[in-house]
């Protein structure tokens, strides 16, 4: 894998961190959706994540839980953006 990827850590519930690299961020319908490679295991796939702004202005980056949005984003993805 080539290191050109921006990196970043996450920490779970539980306090632990895990490293990542930035994929790809795309914008779907006005969301915008930050697609992340586990650095400790690339073979179990991406992970895809909304990223939303909270009221400092901070980005923040949440689970996608609705199974519909997934989807579009999946299919936005495969598609390479194209509609």
């Amino acid at each position: 894998m080539s290191d050109n990827h921006d990196r970043l850590t996450l920490v779970d519930e539980e306090g632990q961190e895990h490293a990542f690299s930035v994929l790809d961020v795309v914008e779907i319908e006005e969301n915008r959706y930050a697609v992340l490679l586990p650095d400790s295991d690339p073979e179990a796939g991406a992970v895809i994540l909304r990223i939303e702004t909270d009221e400092n202005d901070d980005e923040l980056l949440v689970d996608i839980d609705d199974d519909e949005e997934f989807e579009r984003i999946i299919e936005f993805l495969e598609t390479d953006g194209e509609e």
